[in-house]
């Protein structure tokens, strides 16, 4: 018996593909009266300092690290009101009431995926891809290929269309 889809983790970079997936996320929830969870997962960032100043910097970078993430989550959440306002005509509404949570971690993406589908009990993963081609993915690796090898929950990676789309996050 297939498991039901009543939590899914979509995640974004806030690219041009991350729009297109989310549109796949929205029908999946609409078709399983399930919630969605947005994930947009902030990389870390090195810093250079003396080592006098370990504790103050410190300090400092975590205020800082938490004025971002609540900077990004604030931008997000308008980014998606305008974005499903955008999107209704074609999945029709309510495309906002599908969103239960929006998580903005600092950390590795494919790490923060994993441990929010765990902690969020997630049944499914949606995200899309660049298709940046077969030489960069073996010299960098890709987010989507490494939640698909780790992942212990269906994972729906979701390509760019071959043809035009007019939805994008930067357009909004």
């Amino acid at each position: 018996m297939i498991p039901e889809i009543k939590k899914i983790l979509y995640t974004t970079d806030l690219s041009k593909n991350s729009s297109y997936a989310f549109l796949y996320a929205a029908d999946m929830a609409k078709r399983h009266n399930a919630k969605i969870v947005i994930l947009h997962s902030i990389g870390p960032v090195r810093y250079m300092y003396s080592e006098g100043m370990t504790d103050r910097i410190e300090e400092i970078l975590q205020r800082s690290k938490k004025k971002e993430r609540e900077t990004d989550l604030e931008e997000i959440k308008k980014y998606l009101q305008k974005f499903c306002e955008k999107i209704e005509n074609q999945i029709g509404p309510p495309c906002v009431e599908l969103v239960s949570k929006i998580l903005v971690p600092l950390g590795h993406p494919v790490e923060e995926i994993l441990n929010a589908a765990d902690q969020e009990g997630c049944d499914a993963i949606v995200l899309g891809t660049h298709g940046k081609g077969f030489l960069r993915h073996t010299f960098l690796g890709s987010v989507a290929g490494s939640v698909l090898q780790r992942s212990r929950k269906p994972v729906f990676v979701i390509p760019l269309p071959s043809e035009k789309t007019n939805i994008d996050w930067d357009k909004i």
